[in-house]
Order: C-alpha cells, then structure tokens, then sequence
C-alpha cells in the first residue's frame, strides 16, 4: 500500500491530518471468565495454622488477588493456537472462632487455582531483533511469538468453612508450589506445618486472558497529543482539598432500587 498517497487522498478530504504508520500491540484473541472456585484449599504459617487447629469456625472476610503466572506452550495439532496456563495465587482473609465468648481471631492465608485454556495468536517464523544488547553486547532476538496476558479483578469471599484433616503433618510448600516471594509476604513458615483441620474457601473470580502481537498499523493521525490541561500544584492545604470534597449524600441515604422507566420498583 502506498502510504503517502493515501495520507494525501485522505487528508486533502479534511478528516484528519494525515495517515502515519505505528508499531502497536493487536489483540488477536481474548476470552472472559466468571470463575467460582469451590472449596480452594487455604494453606497457613505455622502461626496461623495453630490458631486454625483450635478453631471452630471461620468467618470470610476478604480475598485478593497476590498475582498470576502465566505459562504459554503452541498447540502441535492445531498450528497458530496456543496453550495458556494460568497459575492464580490469592491472599484469604479469615477470622477464626475459637469459642462462643472470646473474641475471633484474624488469619492470613493462601490458595492457588490453576487454569488452563486455547486461544488463537497466529503463526510467525521470524525473529525479532532490537537495539537493545545483551551483556556480550549482542542485539537480543527473541522470536515472534505473541504475548499472553491476564486481567484478574479481586475476588468475591463467598465462604469459608473448616474440616478436619486426614494428616497430622502437610508439607504446604510441596504440595501446592507456593514460590519463596509469596512465603516471604506472610508471617511463619510454610515448612512442615502440623495440620489438625484445614479450611475450604469458595470465591468468585472475574478474569480476561489475550494473546496479542506486535504489528504495523496504519492509522488516521489528527494532530500530536500536546496537554491542554495545566498541571497543578497541589501541595495545598488539607482543609481546603476537603473543603473540594462533594458531601456523599448516597452514604448517608442509599439510593433506591429502580426499576427499568426509572421509578421505584413497587413491593
């Protein structure tokens, strides 16, 4: 295609400035997930698992996204597919009831879920060579193979309930492959745990996985993006950044559901 010919064509229309070409990331394919993870094992540092080993109930209080692995292998049947492994680790939130008249107790765990799904990213046999040097001072090639990503919103804490455990002793670290970074985020050892009761915890997980790729585009460009909005020195005095602050009216007077003309639904 003969770029400046169509930048003449099409700019001399008065749409836009002239037609540039850009080197961008095309998702080439994505899917969404409403996941509800049922009964997800927790595991607990020692410190907190003898707490759970006493307890009698457990109450959720929140789950958080600790981060996601994400491992991508071409599918040999089927060329231009890829398989995505996702390895989602969460941070769970508890409150441990360890009898009726004292107070409960909060504890801090992790679950992983593992999942796995196929999407199309396209084929490619090059490879891609940058300025960027290695320490030999060589240009770093990679190849041309596209890049997975994951989008993972913090869960919904459903529910959480305690059993008891088959085994007095469970190797965490070996059974579920907790890396040292997240270990290192909580308080205790992983290490050989004395495990009398265990917790199941049920979440909901909100999540979107793309493959994409580095391609050429070409693309109507308007003008360069210069900031009409002047930058603002905000080292103002407190009350007057809350004196800005509009008065939350719906926190005082939650609104009312409404139906779909807008008036209050009748009961």
């Amino acid at each position: 295609m003969d770029t400046k010919r169509v930048s003449q064509d099409v700019a001399g229309s008065g749409c836009f400035k002239e037609a540039v070409c850009i080197n961008a990331e095309r998702i080439y394919d994505s899917c969404s997930s409403k996941d509800c993870l049922e009964d997800l094992r927790v595991y607990f540092p020692d410190n907190d698992q003898a707490i759970i080993n006493q307890a009698h109930n457990v109450r959720m209080k929140k789950a958080e996204v600790i981060t996601t692995y994400l491992d991508m292998e071409p599918v040999s049947f089927n060329r231009g597919f890829y398989s995505v492994d996702l390895t989602m680790f969460f941070r769970i939130t508890l409150e441990a009831v360890l009898s009726p008249i004292t107070p409960a107790q909060p504890v801090c765990g992790v679950a992983v879920f593992n999942k796995k799904i196929i999407l199309y990213g396209s084929d490619g046999n090059v490879k891609v060579y940058t300025s960027d040097k290695d320490r030999l001072g060589q240009s770093v090639g990679r190849n041309a193979s596209p890049k997975a990503s994951a989008q993972v919103a913090d869960p919904i804490g459903l529910s959480a309930k305690i059993c008891d455990s088959s085994c007095s002793c469970c190797d965490t670290c070996g059974s579920c492959g907790i890396p040292e970074s997240i270990r290192c985020a909580f308080n205790g050892t992983f290490d050989k745990v004395e495990c009398a009761r265990i917790v199941l915890a049920t979440i909901g997980v909100f999540s979107i996985v793309q493959l994409v790729r580095n391609v050429q585009i070409l693309i109507p460009a308007y003008d360069f993006c210069i900031p009409e909005k002047e930058c603002v020195n905000t080292a103002d005095n407190p009350c007057e950044l809350f004196s800005r602050i509009d008065f939350p009216t719906d926190e005082f007077f939650p609104p009312k559901l409404e139906s779909e003309d807008g008036m209050p639904c009748k009961t």
